[in-house]
């Protein structure tokens, strides 16, 4: 309940600051997703935090080389 009443506050939040592109609303949900996972990550202690934010820049490296990849292929 607490994690959900979480995500509704926030989402209230990005309305009332006048949020209304689905672009802008997507990338924001999508920044309030990864960083919950950050922090179930960091609960759970299954990394240090120097590991953890050496994996998670490995992580964002491989999906922009997939999006890059995915981009050239449709054109």
């Amino acid at each position: 309940m607490k994690n959900s009443k979480f995500i509704i506050d926030k989402f209230a939040k990005l309305i009332e600051q006048g949020l209304v592109s689905s672009k802008d609303l997507t990338s924001e949900l999508l920044n309030i997703f990864k960083s919950k996972r950050d922090e179930f990550v960091f609960k759970m202690k299954l990394t240090s935090k120097d590991e953890f934010e050496i994996l998670s820049k490995r992580v964002e490296s491989l999906e922009a080389k997939i999006k890059k990849l995915s981009k050239k292929k449709k054109n």
